[in-house]
């Protein structure tokens, strides 16, 4: 009964839909929001810039951005009953605890179920304020203290640092961060952003396309490279160790954390941020044997890059979190905080051209054949 249909697997290479959000290059390593290069936005944008660019299309005028943001920081608010749920489940992997609590959101926000255009931007935004105050809140509790509340006069970043450690972040620190989120915020029909635009394809509301996304992410497949770099460099531990490591993961023919990527061919254009990020913060912090280990395995992989194993942006993401002292089961919900915008916009993109999602998959089983009553039924042999 079988085919003969070409069979896609992973959907490789197929273009499902029109999109007029992030455009990349894989072979040549760009990327562009809106039309902006990556570079440009890292370089001179903000977070909460970006986040308008994405949703809207355009940057903001001043204005318009004060106004945005005026909104962000007034959606940073969450019901008492989410913090219950927190502590009943504090125990859990911190991505089963965020998940948990935007489904719960969705029946205690009073305005969940709105499937508008209106709706997924208004809910789209309290989201995006709420997911670091879930994250912050579970850290405090899990760990015997009580959540610190949001302060409206601080960026989402520096928001986010200040909710998570209890104390005010320096410039460089919040900006780093804000980076981090910026180079994070959206990459097209990744396994997250595709799994949530199949759920809008059904007509459900925003609430349950990021529950979809985030329980996406939370594979290690897509969303756990961050924390296994960390691994990596901890299991090196020296930046001498570093050819030999590489070494020996080629010989098993095993992979070599942070390098290659599904789009890239070339450099991650992400990760360069990335790394003047680490080196900084480790100076900042006394502690650069961090950055030179991660340095040590680029020089080691330069010979393989010829085969697109070229270092990604999350090569360099977990050791900024380590430096920061963030426990690495946080570093996938980092990694959401800063996917929210390009969620939204691409919930947004499905609702506004909307058909249900669904692919075909070729049949090889069986040829037809008849029923057989149990009471003729033989075990196979």
């Amino acid at each position: 009964m079988t085919q003969d249909v070409k069979i896609n697997r992973g959907l490789k290479g197929i273009y499902f839909e029109r999109s007029g959000v992030s455009h990349i290059d894989g072979a040549k390593g760009e990327l562009l929001y809106r039309g902006y290069t990556i570079h440009d936005l890292a370089e001179h944008a903000t977070f909460e810039e970006v986040c308008y660019l994405l949703i809207h299309g355009d940057l903001p005028t001043a204005a318009q951005l004060s106004a945005f943001d005026d909104q962000l920081r007034a959606a940073r608010q969450l019901p008492l009953a989410i913090y219950d749920i927190i502590r009943a489940c504090q125990g859990g992997h911190p991505m089963d605890v965020l998940r948990t609590a935007v489904s719960a959101l969705a029946a205690l926000e009073p305005d969940s179920q709105d499937a508008s255009e209106e709706g997924f931007l208004r809910n789209g935004l309290r989201l995006t304020a709420q997911v670091p105050m879930i994250i912050a809140a579970h850290e405090a509790i899990r760990n015997g203290r009580d959540p610190v509340p949001a302060d409206p006069d601080l960026s989402h970043a520096a928001n986010w640092l200040w909710m998570l450690k209890g104390e005010k972040p320096s410039l460089e620190a919040a900006r780093l961060a804000d980076v981090d989120f910026i180079l994070h915020a959206e990459h097209g029909a990744n396994a997250s952003s595709f799994a949530a635009r199949v759920t809008v394809g059904t007509e459900a509301n925003l609430h349950g396309a990021m529950v979809t996304a985030l329980s996406t992410l939370a594979g290690p497949a897509h969303g756990g490279a961050a924390e296994d770099v960390m691994k990596m460099v901890a299991e090196i531990g020296r930046p001498d160790n570093a050819a030999a490591y590489v070494k020996a993961k080629r010989a098993a023919r095993e992979p070599v954390t942070g390098f290659g990527h599904r789009v890239y061919r070339a450099e991650d254009p992400r990760a360069r941020h990335m790394r003047d990020g680490v080196r900084k913060l480790g100076e900042e912090m006394g502690a650069p044997q961090w950055y030179e280990i991660l340095q040590a395995v680029v020089e080691a992989m330069k010979p393989y890059a010829r085969h697109g194993l070229n270092v990604n942006v999350d090569f360099y993401s977990g050791v900024i979190y380590q430096l920061h002292g963030i426990p690495m089961d946080l570093y996938v919900p980092i990694f959401a905080i800063g996917r929210m915008p390009g969620w939204l916009v691409q919930c947004l993109e499905q609702r506004r051209s909307n058909i249900l999602i669904r692919p075909l998959t070729l049949y090889n089983g069986p040829d037809p054949r008849a029923y057989v009553p149990i009471s003729d039924r033989k075990s196979a042999p």
